[in-house]
């Protein structure tokens, strides 16, 4: 078998091509991921959200720790922490981008790390959008004159006054972030693959003898 494999011009340690060290594919645990990580963080978001306005809205915050951890509820028309308010209608769009790029990129997901990286940034796009749409002064009901502008309910609040407010969704989305930069930087790819950089480095090492010898 190994004889045919190697005349066949097939890999014989795994590997698919220089430089590229595969993974093997993982569609059965990539589903699982997608399906209990974007659940969980969509109905702690949700969950927290109600919470938080059945007990504190209109009030003084709560405490949890002295200048250093508080929750307080805030309606933010902006981006997460607070940021960009005033173009509320924006960041919806960018959000429902956000939500469609992911699923089209799920189909090709072969990775279980990118498959959690995704599962968050997911949960948390799909907390703050679900906000977007449906809470006030956005909805569809009488007195909601203003579709897809609705405001973020935001509560948690870190080192008071010096810290933007924030909630669960925007926590999986930070978190979802640095792991997408940490995995692009180790060159591990969506499809289970791995650039590990030893193509571009044998490419350019023979690019350089050849003109050495010209």
């Amino acid at each position: 078998m190994r004889g045919l494999q190697a005349a066949g011009g097939a890999p014989l340690t795994g590997e698919t091509e220089e430089g590229a060290v595969p993974a093997a594919p993982l569609p059965a645990r990539r589903i699982a991921v997608l399906a209990t990580i974007v659940p969980i963080v969509y109905a702690l978001d949700l969950v927290t959200k109600t919470l938080v306005l059945r007990t504190l809205e209109g009030r003084e915050p709560f405490v949890v720790v002295p200048d250093l951890l508080q929750f307080r509820v805030i309606f933010n028309s902006g981006a997460a922490f607070s940021l960009g308010t005033g173009m509320t209608i924006i960041f919806t769009c960018v959000a429902t981008a956000v939500v469609v790029a992911i699923l089209r990129t799920a189909r090709n997901l072969r990775s279980l790390p990118w498959a959690i990286t995704l599962s968050l940034l997911l949960g948390g796009a799909l907390g703050n959008l679900t906000d977007r749409i449906f809470r006030w002064p956005s909805g569809f009901g009488p007195g909601r004159p203003s579709p897809l502008q609705g405001h973020v309910v935001d509560f948690i609040e870190t080192f008071p006054g010096h810290f933007p407010v924030w909630n669960i969704a925007d926590s999986a989305i930070v978190c979802g972030g640095i792991l997408a930069v940490l995995l692009a930087w180790r060159g591990y790819q969506i499809d289970g693959t791995r650039d590990t950089g030893a193509a571009k480095t044998t490419k350019d090492t023979k690019e350089s003898k050849e003109n050495n010898d010209g």
